[in-house]
């Protein structure tokens, strides 16, 4: 990816190269001045079709015109056509019809890079279980970043003891959770020097391919040269997979939260390896409502808890408490790597 300068200054990623070959032509230039950097913080390209071409940033909703400007208003949005999802598709799945009908099963495509395409449409379902999805009406292009040195901050809290903390990373949803737990990952796989932590084995369950964002299996996004990634795994059974033949000192997964992950959780736990996991959530209320999360507070598994919002900007850290939810910060804070920080 290129990188351009805004008149800040400040670095601003292009993603043209890694987008538009997996857009349909008619949508690519369209789309062309939002990938190279005029929507700021730029997430996620919404394609719906008969209804208005999207940019979501880091300051809101935006509307992308046919002449390919950003509008305010519904009104003057280019409105994809089924040509524009069906030809997108097809680039999507690359020219295989296997390929693209597994990953019309799970309701997502990861490009390379770790973007990661997510679909809408009519579901078949038998048994309960969703097989495929067909008439495909809505195409979700989120950009992945990773910002290398974005725990920086924190990672003096997290090490207790010479060890690293159980620790549950809590927000609502484009506050930077999966961002942060990323690095967190990376940072404990290669060793904090500023700590003097070295180095350790590092499991990570990735359910949903959006930590590593794996592309055919191979983790595109940095998480640590001693980081072992189970892709598109359940969490429950990937924890215990991870303890019976990776031997990880540190276990990391995201949102977890059913009664399974729980009974995971005590397996690791008496495996003697550390867990880093995100659940969904704003306060200590929300987690209470959830029993396997309810339990884990009450047993007092978690020895840090980093609560972010975005009252400050994304990933403002709101809080950040010890086991028994006593604060160890003074202020809230937005969370930045140090200058040249993963360089």
């Amino acid at each position: 990816m290129a990188q351009n300068v805004t008149r800040a200054g400040k670095s601003r990623t292009d993603f043209r190269d890694a987008i538009q070959p997996f857009l349909a032509p008619s949508l690519r230039e369209k789309c062309a001045t939002v990938l190279a950097g005029s929507v700021p913080g730029l997430e996620e390209i919404r394609i719906r079709c008969g209804r208005p071409l999207m940019a979501i940033g880091g300051n809101g909703d935006f509307f992308i015109t046919p002449q390919g400007t950003i509008s305010q208003s519904p009104a003057q949005a280019y409105l994809p056509d089924r040509e524009d999802l069906d030809r997108s598709l097809q680039l999507l799945g690359q020219g295989s019809a296997y390929a693209l009908e597994e990953q019309l099963r799970s309701g997502y495509i990861t490009l390379p890079g770790g973007h990661r395409v997510g679909l809408c449409g009519k579901t078949l379902v038998e048994s309960g279980r969703v097989m495929r999805l067909i008439n495909i009406s809505g195409l979700n292009y989120r950009l992945a970043r990773a910002i290398k040195g974005l725990a920086d901050p924190i990672t003096r809290y997290i090490v207790v003891g010479g060890k690293p903390a159980h620790t549950l990373i809590v927000s609502p949803p484009r506050a930077g959770k999966t961002t942060l737990l990323r690095d967190l990952v990376r940072q404990f796989s290669v060793g904090i020097a500023e700590l003097g932590f070295p180095g350790v084995k590092v499991g990570l369950v990735d359910e949903r391919s959006e930590v590593a964002a794996c592309y055919g299996g191979v983790p595109q996004m940095d998480v640590g040269f001693r980081t072992d990634v189970l892709d598109s795994c359940p969490k429950a059974e990937g924890i215990l997979m991870l303890i019976r033949s990776m031997s990880p000192q540190v276990i990391a997964t995201d949102e977890l939260g059913g009664r399974k992950d729980i009974e995971a959780v005590e397996e690791l736990i008496s495996a003697g390896a550390s867990l880093f996991t995100t659940a969904h959530g704003s306060d200590p209320e929300d987690l209470r409502g959830r029993p396997g999360l309810a339990a884990l507070m009450e047993w007092k598994v978690f020895e840090r808890y980093i609560f972010l919002g975005r009252s400050l900007g994304i990933g403002t850290v709101e809080k950040l408490t010890d086991r028994n939810l006593g604060s160890l910060i003074n202020d809230k804070f937005v969370l930045r790597p140090r200058p040249g920080s993963g360089d």
